[in-house]
């Protein structure tokens, strides 16, 4: 049997490649496909972006959080039965 290796493809910086030159904190839609669901921001290694468009893309992050545009942090919601409270 042989192994298959899937090589993965080089990720190219969206600002770079739409030759953004500054990254507005007010664009909350933007910022938001950055960050994970439960309000951090992805990695460089995750998202391509290049070192300087994602420090500023991180100087735009803590903005917006600052401004109450895009959350600081998610409430995690669980299932799970607290057994202390049941009895």
């Amino acid at each position: 049997m042989a192994e298959f290796v899937r090589q993965q493809r080089k990720k190219y910086c969206q600002f770079c490649k739409d030759n953004v030159s500054f990254i507005d904190y007010k664009d909350a839609v933007l910022i938001r496909k950055f960050m994970t669901d439960r309000g951090k921001i992805k990695p460089r290694r995750v998202t391509g972006t290049c070192t300087q468009h994602q420090h500023e893309l991180a100087s735009a992050v803590k903005r917006a959080r600052e401004m109450a545009l895009v959350p600081y942090a998610v409430p995690v919601v669980s299932n799970r039965i607290d057994r202390k409270s049941r009895g």
